[in-house]
């Protein structure tokens, strides 16, 4: 019964409502478990696995950070464990050879996606890209994608929404600074990297006081949700649970606000379809003139269009924001890289009014500062959850189909194996190591991921982060809250479908004093 209750506490459900019902079910369920772990044990032979608990197996090692949580249990149990957890068979890998095993010598067989009652609820059915089956209608919405939204030529093609977003942000700080007050890092991110989706998306912004910023929370419930598992994902003839605990309901309700205002995104696109063609177009005018000229590719209706602005926006929000404020975290912890930082990006734009497009790749350090930041703190150290397509051999052992594959970035980029000094934040090791890059070929290092499920929003986001920091950095000094210093920031973590920092980093801005300022 303790276990029940245990279980349902972890997943925040209502226990007082269903403990007796999921009671009269435990023999049961314990009977049914154990004949199939009997089974796949006579047919299989699996990788080795840590002891368990009746029910809910290996789910109580899942914790609260689960990316701290696995490293640590493959410290002391190895590099490729066999985890049940609840009734969900997953490979826990935490080794830079196995994951290019599985990313690059067997990526088909490794290339489907999990999917949870929250992506099949809040995704169409999983119409997107990141959790949509691999085949061939998903490879063809990955092209489209690449080819036509996230091309290098696109993306430089929004830079003009770049400037104008970063140019609110800077005007904003100012005011901060006039006042005397501080920011508040993530927040101040968040608004500028959120207006830059969603204007390249739909040419519409959200960060006003009516109803609109409304949109965004309803987009972080979703990512929130997207990150939990259902009582139906552990236990699938429980998933009434989940309608009468609510979750089903909360999943519905978001889902169906969301898909209401994508209607309306695409009948007002609809309307200006006629505009003129020198007009810059957004992501949904794109969509809908392929559509029209019957150049998508592939079968689709209005919610697979829809399904691939939501995943745009999904793909960005927080990504870019949490990445922004780890850096300037790191930054405020180690004074000279952040004196190194600044000095490089100030001498590199020298006395122009604007840092422009052409500094940035004349920025080297700041580009070191953004990887170590990857490595050390990625945003999904998961990524998403790979699915096994069909039995195959890793390590030596049985991997069965409908395997979920947790491949822990987080720890191989912190593996003392691989990395000196892993948990120091050594922008300098990149220098010695300039052949690692983001593009997923270098095994040790995959903060994108690799593969066919790489993110194909890699260089869109890094265009925005790169440039916001430079930004930062070079019009403006950074102090922490009188009395505080570095080593008093508090680093604890808050996961979801991306890992930020728990407490908030709260910043004092000071105008730099430039020559042509003066």
């Amino acid at each position: 019964m303790s276990l029940i209750i245990s279980l349902l506490s972890l997943l925040n459900q209502n226990v007082t409502t269903i403990t007796i019902s999921v009671f009269s079910l435990f023999s049961f369920d314990l009977f049914f478990l154990k004949s199939r772990v009997k089974t796949l044990k006579s047919k299989w032979n699996l990788p080795p696995s840590p002891p368990k608990l009746p029910i809910i197996g290996h789910l109580h090692h899942h914790g609260t950070v689960p990316h701290r949580s696995f490293r640590d249990l493959s410290s002391k149990h190895g590099p490729l464990l066999w985890l049940n957890l609840a009734r969900i068979p997953a490979l826990l890998v935490s080794s830079a050879d196995l994951a290019k095993e599985i990313v690059k010598n067997q990526d088909a067989v490794f290339s489907n996606r999990f999917q949870s009652v929250s992506s099949r609820i809040l995704l169409y059915g999983c119409k997107d890209i990141a959790y949509a089956s691999y085949g061939e209608t998903w490879r063809l919405k990955k092209k489209l994608c690449i080819v036509e939204l996230l091309s290098q030529k696109r993306i430089r093609s929004f830079q003009f929404i770049r400037d104008e977003e970063v140019s609110e942000m800077v005007d904003k700080i100012r005011r901060a600074c006039i006042n005397n007050l501080r920011v508040n890092v993530f927040e101040l991110m968040s608004s500028t990297s959120n207006n830059i989706i969603s204007m390249c998306v739909i040419k519409k912004k959200f960060d006003t006081e009516d109803n609109n910023c409304m949109f965004w929370e309803l987009l972080r419930k979703e990512m929130m949700y997207l990150g939990e598992l259902s009582m139906g994902d552990l236990f699938p003839w429980l998933g009434w649970v989940d309608f009468l605990s609510g979750k089903i309901r909360k999943f519905k309700d978001t889902f169906r606000a969301l898909d209401g205002f994508f209607d309306h995104v695409l009948a007002d696109h609809k309307k200006m379809m006629k505009r003129d063609d020198n007009d810059e177009k957004d992501f949904a005018d794109i969509l809908l003139q392929l559509q029209e000229s019957d150049m998508l590719g592939f079968e689709h209706d209005q919610d697979d269009l829809k399904a691939l602005l939501m995943e745009m926006f999904l793909g960005g929000n927080d990504t870019s924001s949490t990445i922004m404020e780890w850096a300037l975290t790191e930054l405020m912890r180690n004074p000279s890289i952040m004196k190194k930082a600044q000095e490089e990006v100030r001498r590199v734009v020298g006395n122009k009014s604007k840092v422009e497009e052409s500094d940035m790749n004349e920025l080297k350090y700041l580009k070191l500062v953004i990887k170590e930041t990857l490595r050390i703190h990625p945003p999904a150290p998961f990524i998403i959850p790979r699915e096994t397509i069909s039995h195959t051999k890793l390590g030596g052992y049985d991997i069965p189909p409908k395997t979920m594959i947790f491949l822990n970035i987080w720890a191989i980029q912190r593996d003392p194996e691989i990395w000196e000094r892993p948990e120091e934040f050594i922008p300098e090791r990149f220098e010695k190591i300039s052949k690692i890059d983001f593009k997923g070929q270098n095994f040790e290092y995959l903060p994108f991921g690799s593969g066919k499920r790489m993110c194909p929003g890699m260089a869109f986001g890094l265009a925005s982060v790169e440039y916001i920091l430079a930004n930062l950095l070079y019009w403006f000094d950074w102090k922490l809250t009188e009395g505080e210093d570095g080593d008093s920031i508090d680093m604890s973590e808050t996961y979801g479908l991306t890992v930020r920092k728990k407490e908030p980093l709260f910043l004092q801005p000071t105008p730099y004093a430039l020559v042509h300022q003066s």
